[in-house]
């Protein structure tokens, strides 16, 4: 019955639409589409890619487009209706067009983070909408977290598409202080990727299973962005002060932390993840020796420090 409910409020809705605001009203409509009432089923590929071609116009286009999708984030109380704007804005995020994004950027923050405030989110309609709605409040956290890492990175994702020479040059003009800064950020994303809800509900959910999907392109892209940081710690990681050595200790202790859990998410294997904890092992015993090769500072001060 509830099922029935929603599929009547989105054919209502549409019909509103199309005879309001015709000069916009396109743009609702599309939103509406990828974000409808229906179960488990996620956007399709066919109304997501009109929503991403429809963003990639003008600034105002894309504008009215982020405003609708989050405007219907806020007001709905339906876990599946959420559950899908948090997908699209996702998905905007992965492969979606530059002002698209640029405009998802300013969406309003608040205390540096956007705050998409799902933090009390709770849809008690069915058991299975209860369970669901833990993960609209993880998702939501997610969505900050990507956002706030995004706009708070030294070098953004696109700097490393370029050569190897080229990504050497970038990385070795920036401070030590922002590398361990920007290394603690992506770390950030890899804490909360952890924290996901119940995986099990992957095998029941199509919806769910396209989170996964998508969280599992983040996580390979963050971990190639983790790679690169670490072969310029490696060269530097000699250089280092005894206070740069701790901070940079103390993130690596916390990507450490989460192997097990990440291993355990993503069973695939890749290269590139192999690579990075063999990096990080190394660049740990790396830390530990220059910790002990620093002037002034005896062991017995390092291991109480530990």
């Amino acid at each position: 019955m509830r099922n029935l409910i929603g599929t009547i409020k989105d054919k209502l809705s549409l019909s509103k639409l199309t005879l309001s605001k015709p000069t916009t009203s396109y743009l609702h409509i599309a939103v509406l589409r990828t974000t409808t009432h229906s179960p488990t089923t996620p956007p399709t590929d066919h109304h997501l890619t009109t929503l991403l071609t429809l963003g990639d116009s003008s600034r105002a286009t894309a504008s009215i487009i982020i405003h609708s999708l989050t405007t219907r984030l806020h007001r709905t109380k339906n876990t599946y209706v959420a559950l899908k704007c948090l997908f699209t804005v996702h998905v905007i995020i992965t492969r979606g067009p530059f002002i698209l994004k640029d405009q998802l950027a300013v969406f309003p923050s608040a205390n540096g983070h956007n705050n998409l405030k799902l933090s009390n989110f709770r849809d008690k309609s069915s058991a299975a909408t209860w369970m669901l709605s833990a993960w609209v409040r993880w998702y939501a956290r997610y969505i900050e977290t990507i956002l706030f890492t995004l706009k708070n990175k030294s070098l953004v994702s696109s700097c490393f598409t370029v050569s190897k020479e080229k990504q050497q040059d970038l990385l070795s003009s920036i401070m030590t202080s922002d590398l361990i800064r920007d290394f603690g950020l992506l770390i950030g994303v890899i804490d909360e990727i952890c924290k996901v809800p119940d995986e099990l509900l992957v095998e029941r959910n199509r919806l769910v299973y396209g989170i996964m999907e998508l969280l599992a392109h983040d996580y390979l892209l963050t971990v190639n962005e983790l790679v690169i940081r670490l072969s310029e710690f490696k060269v530097r990681v000699k250089l280092l002060s005894w206070n740069e050595l701790v901070e940079l200790g103390s993130v690596i202790n916390r990507l450490t932390a989460s192997k097990e859990r990440l291993l355990q998410l993503f069973s695939v294997k890749k290269i590139s993840v192999e690579t990075l904890w063999e990096m990080v092992e190394e660049l740990d015993n790396e830390i530990g020796m220059g910790k002990f090769q620093k002037p002034g500072v005896s062991q017995l001060s390092l291991v109480t420090e530990l």
